[in-house]
């Protein structure tokens, strides 16, 4: 027997229709989620494999494939210093089922070329942070730089006298460098090298009295104390140096390079599924395996919400167009 409503419990149809007009009413956020991820989800990341980014973006990665319950999966597309990468996840639909890690260097890109095949302001919707990490400015221990402001002093005691080594000119670490010289308003040689190890072998020869380069490029000669940090690049210290000052702290005013890395997606990706996104990618940082790995290489693992990145991107291209442009560089 089919079980129907007495006189109380009763809804007649032109109630059902009230009620029903009254669900479609209510806000994305009340309403039944669209399901995802039906089918495996993919995200591109636009450099080799093996790096510490690349590293967190698995283990992110991870966490995600258990929490959905459904693959997401590490697609390396590297090539023109990302954008093949990234051309790559915009030719996909905006359905969610393509990510792409983005990061400061597509800042540095958007005011270091003049022709890119898309806009990170307006092609990519940001939906989280997964790493932030400063630099640290290091010189050969036992060399007679020992601090920031040893560094300033004979640069401005002697302009043109040292040397400041870096990767590969237009690199974050290139362009930090170029930023300590203008904020510290002093003239010094800044030498690029094609590659980390390079740079070290650089510093402690002696062919740089300081480099600039990210703590895990550096970490061996760190750890084994060949180098001397002295300063590190964020606005406040890095967690995994404590007793090392900032370089604003060091008596540089207006300084802070704070690199980051995350994931976005396709512009007009649906908004319930970006928050989706956000929300799972927030909870995945936080899990054990992310948070260690992540301090042991000097990075601090932390979401960030859409609209705060979109801030952030915006603040990082303005900050980057005006060092090149004060440092004579020529845009590419």
């Amino acid at each position: 027997m089919t079980p129907h409503a007495g006189a109380a419990g009763r809804i007649d149809r032109r109630s059902f229709i009230a009620l029903s007009a009254a669900a479609l009413a209510l806000p994305g956020s009340l309403r039944a989620a669209p399901a995802y991820p039906t089918k495996p989800v993919r995200i591109v990341v636009p450099y080799g494999p093996g790096g510490i980014a690349d590293v967190t973006m698995r283990l992110v990665a991870d966490q995600l494939s258990k929490k959905f319950n459904q693959q997401f999966f590490i697609e390396n597309r590297p090539g023109a210093g990302g954008v093949v990468g990234i051309q790559a996840a915009l030719s996909a639909p905006p359905d969610g089922y393509t990510m792409m890690m983005i990061g400061g260097g597509l800042c540095i890109a958007k005011a270091l070329f003049k022709h890119l095949p898309y806009d990170i302001e307006k092609d990519i919707q940001p939906v989280s942070t997964t790493a932030s990490y400063g630099l640290v400015i290091v010189s050969k221990t036992g060399s007679k730089y020992q601090t920031i402001k040893d560094v300033v002093a004979a640069a401005k005691a002697k302009p043109g006298s040292l040397n400041v080594g870096t990767i590969n000119a237009g690199s974050t670490q290139n362009l930090s460098a170029e930023l300590f010289r203008i904020r510290a308003g002093i003239d010094v040689a800044i030498v690029p090298y094609k590659t980390t190890p390079e740079l070290a072998s650089a510093v402690l020869r002696g062919d740089v009295d300081v480099a600039f380069e990210y703590f895990a490029g550096l970490q061996s000669p760190i750890v084994n104390k060949q180098v001397t940090v002295l300063a590190t690049t964020g606005e406040t210290r890095a967690t995994n140096l404590p007793d090392v000052p900032t370089v604003m702290e060091a008596g540089v005013p207006d300084y802070d390079v704070t690199s980051w890395n995350g994931l976005g997606v396709h512009a007009g990706t649906p908004a319930e599924l970006v928050a989706l996104l956000h929300n799972a990618i927030d909870e995945a940082l936080k899990s054990d395996r992310v948070q260690t790995f992540s301090k042991k290489a000097g990075m601090d693992a932390k979401g960030m919400a859409p609209a705060a990145m979109k801030t952030l991107i915006k603040s990082d291209v303005a900050t980057w167009t005006e060092v090149i442009q004060k440092a004579g560089i020529k845009k590419r």
